[in-house]
């Protein structure tokens, strides 16, 4: 009647060893390290940075824990702050000699102390959200001129393309600090022009003035439209770095505006800093321009990073056919020779223009050209084999890690004007470190106050309640680490609260035993009416709270998702706890007793007049 199969004790097994290795990681804390990671789309991290990083701290005399490649970044562990300090000046010194140029993102980080046999399981503790750890604290400014020139350039393209189209003669077209100049042949030419350009281009003040060769027309920003292209270059910004945290997967991020040209980023629980530093750095600026095979004709020359890994220059034609922000989507992909490419869509302007330019250009090179902090390196160079507009492919010297970054930088939209990051540091837990142990120290002494009461008021049946409550809370942490959450100060609220409601299911299951008792029904007959009576009750009870903490993760932000998020978890492994875990427990010690006259429930209270059951108290 009381006995379980050997197959449910063997799930509880495997789900205690589970518990207990995923859980482990969290209680080893975190040591120093140091990160490295490309700081360009054309640098690679491999086994062999491992090689040279492991020299440099060998000739600096500095002693580090381990330093090992984990597939993208380089990590090196350290015993304390002083010494990770010390190694990153020395690692930085070595990979980027030159300060103006780094070609290698060195940050400090913190990895966990845990055992690398339990990393080898994917035994990873829980990431702690800002209020707990802190994070990584970023002061990003907005490069204005270059938003500028950027939005000049965009109107030098436009003015140049509506003159031809309306075949209007002109001698050449500048580009000006904040304007456009046109130099045309005569005043007739020149008021034909000024009428098309007052029309299509209104953020632009044209005027006349005598030139030696003509009439020059000047258009020149107005102060609105300048006002207006900061303003929306800071909007762009921000909604592009919050699309890329998005895609880092970070939670509960804190991306705000500080002043005119200043953004503020705040990573919460962030591990991998310098990938967030990779990612949200970059000013990922892309521009498709045709190939000058004549360097002294060119307008700008590059670097290509060729097959043999050798670098060459590449000349670039002034005109540029299509930008970054005309570029709709991109997803990493396979060409047709089997090597990783990136799969990049145009809107309907960039794809006319693209087409226009592939068709007129057939059998020369075009580079597609990727702009970091203000320089230029050609990701791709190839032959225009055919003319094409909207859907290409962008084929290199990549690697998969490699298309799915540039993908993601493409997709999660371009940066309107360059951003450099000013100021970079770890802010602590702002709640700071004795509400953080608090916190912590509630969810203990709850536990103990709970333990201790069960025992106390159901006996042998409270300390099976217990280690049930016990069991759950390990499973709560083990499944939180195995998704590697973020653990804020609302969470451990949700485990203080899922501890409350996991023993009001024991609760349940010791009163209805009671209950069988009192009636008169003998102990065996009492513990199994008891548990099958009382999981209706449960169920119910579980459910509807379940369905609160399902619109609560639903329709909810920030703290109270996270809230939500250990709320539902708590209670679907509470269920699991209270009923099998615990019901295994009672089966495993009363099961075989098959003359069981009494069970230490505690004082089993009988109305007067009622005689004693064969139950009996304990």
């Amino acid at each position: 009647m009381n006995r379980y199969p050997w197959w449910k004790y063997a799930i509880l097994a495997v789900a205690l060893v589970i518990g207990v290795l995923y859980t482990l990681p969290n209680f080893y804390g975190e040591a120093p390290a140091v990160q490295v990671s490309g700081g360009k789309t054309t640098v690679r991290v491999d086994s062999a940075t491992v090689d040279r990083i492991r020299q440099v701290l060998a000739d600096a005399h500095i002693a580090s824990d381990f330093v090992q490649f984990d597939g993208n970044t380089v990590r090196a562990r350290f015993a304390d702050t002083d010494t990770q300090l010390k190694a990153k000046d020395a690692i930085t010194k070595a990979l980027d000699p030159d300060p103006s140029d780094p070609r290698y993102i060195v940050a400090l980080n913190l990895v966990s102390r845990s055992p690398t046999w339990l990393a080898r399981l994917h035994a990873l503790p829980m990431f702690l959200g800002l209020d707990l750890r802190g994070g990584v604290h970023f002061l990003m400014q907005v490069d204005m001129r270059a938003a500028l020139k950027q939005s000049v350039d965009t109107y030098a393209s436009d003015a140049r393309n509506a003159l031809r189209e309306k075949r209007v003669r002109f001698s050449g077209l500048t580009r000006e600090p904040n304007g456009v100049g046109v130099h045309l042949p005569d005043a007739a030419a020149a008021k034909q022009a000024q009428d098309l350009l007052s029309d299509r281009l209104p953020s632009l003040q044209w005027s006349t003035e005598t030139a030696s060769d003509g009439v020059r027309l000047m258009g020149v920003l107005t102060p609105k439209a300048i006002t207006e292209i900061q303003s929306q270059a800071l909007k762009q910004n921000i909604e592009t770095l919050h699309k890329r945290v998005n895609e880092l997967g970070v939670a509960e991020p804190v991306i705000q505006q500080q002043g005119a040209d200043r953004v503020v980023v705040q990573l919460p629980g962030v591990q991998d800093t310098a990938r967030a530093k990779d990612i949200i750095g970059r000013t990922a600026t892309l521009q498709i321009r045709l190939v000058e095979p004549d360097a002294s004709a060119a307008a700008e020359v590059v670097p290509e990073r060729t097959r043999d890994g050798s670098t060459r220059m590449v000349g670039l034609k002034r005109e540029v056919v299509a930008t970054g922000d005309q570029l709709s989507n991109a997803s990493a992909t396979i060409d047709k020779d089997q090597r990783p490419a990136v799969s990049v869509r145009l809107n309907d302007v960039g794809g006319r223009a693209m087409r226009a330019a592939t068709r007129d250009n057939l059998g020369k090179l075009m580079a597609i050209v990727l702009y970091e902090k203000g320089k230029g390196e050609a990701i791709s160079v190839a032959t225009i084999q055919g003319e094409f507009g909207s859907d290409f492919q962008i084929t290199g010297m990549f690697t998969p890690q490699e298309t799915a970054d540039l993908a993601l930088l493409i997709r999660a939209g371009s940066l309107a004007a360059p951003m450099e990051i000013i100021e970079e540091r770890t802010i602590g837990p702002s709640l700071g470190a004795e509400n953080i142990a608090k916190g912590f120290d509630s969810v203990a002494y709850g536990f103990a106050a709970i333990a201790a009461f069960m025992c106390a008021y159901y006996m042998l049946f409270g300390m099976f309640s217990a280690l049930a409550l016990a069991f759950n809370l390990l499973l709560l942490v083990a499944v939180l680490s195995m998704l590697q959450a973020t653990l804020t100060l609302p969470g451990i609220a949700a485990i203080a609260l899922t501890l409350g409601m996991a023993i009001d299911a024991n609760v349940l299951i010791n009163e209805r035993v009671r209950e069988e008792l009192r009636q008169g029904m003998a102990p065996q007959q009492a513990i199994a009416t008891g548990y099958e009576r009382a999981w209706s009750t449960i169920l119910d009870s579980n459910i509807t709270t379940l369905i609160a903490g399902l619109a609560l993760l639903t329709f909810g932000s920030g703290p109270i998702r996270g809230f939500a998020v250990v709320h539902c978890l708590g209670i679907l492994t509470s269920m699991f706890s209270a009923v099998m875990f615990s019901r295994g427990l009672v089966n495993l010690w009363y099961g075989r007793k098959k003359r069981l006259k009494s069970v230490a429930i505690g004082q089993v209270w009988r109305p007067a007049g009622m005689t004693a059951s064969p139950g009996g108290d304990a």
